[in-house]
């Protein structure tokens, strides 16, 4: 019984689950973007047309942006597992969209549209343009997938509660 109630709460709670999990898959990305690409490589900085100590100031805001957007969504969390509302099948398609579409306007808006930053400063940048891109589709594509499936199961349960 109690099982039952607790795996029917999360259905109450699909939203908080969604943006909890697009909150931390803002951060995640967020934060490998600037661990790998910015600090660990030096391919670039989060804006590149101007001093290397600026491009060190947008760095560390931009680092301050994905915590601040990790944290969130793990009180978030905490608060769902208090209630009993936690769903990760929902969380993780939430992170999984949130990753990718925060990659993708990563990829087309800061990169091309913006011109803040490239991937890297190389001839050739659209292989890296086209893997970096594809792996934006692909987790869009999975969170996606994941918040239909989600999404239809607590329909026919609350068809099935009526």
């Amino acid at each position: 019984m109690e099982q039952r109630e607790v795996s029917s709460t999360r259905y109450d709670y699909l939203s908080a689950n969604l943006w909890s999990g697009i909150l931390f898959g803002l951060g995640m990305v967020a934060f490998i973007d600037e661990t790998i690409f910015h600090q660990l490589l030096h391919w670039h900085h989060f804006y590149d047309k101007s001093t290397t100590g600026i491009g060190l100031i947008s760095d560390g805001l931009f680092h301050a942006f994905s915590w601040f957007a990790t944290i969130a969504s793990l009180f978030i969390v905490a608060d769902l597992r208090k209630k009993g509302g936690y769903w990760f099948k929902r969380w993780w398609g939430g992170v999984q969209l949130g990753g990718g579409c925060f990659q993708l306007y990563d990829g087309t808006i800061q990169h091309k549209f913006m011109g803040l930053h490239q991937i890297r400063y190389v001839d050739n940048v659209y292989l890296y343009d086209w893997v970096w891109n594809s792996i934006a589709v692909l987790m869009i594509a999975t969170g996606s997938y994941l918040l239909v499936a989600t999404g239809k199961k607590a329909h026919v349960w609350r068809l099935a509660k009526k």
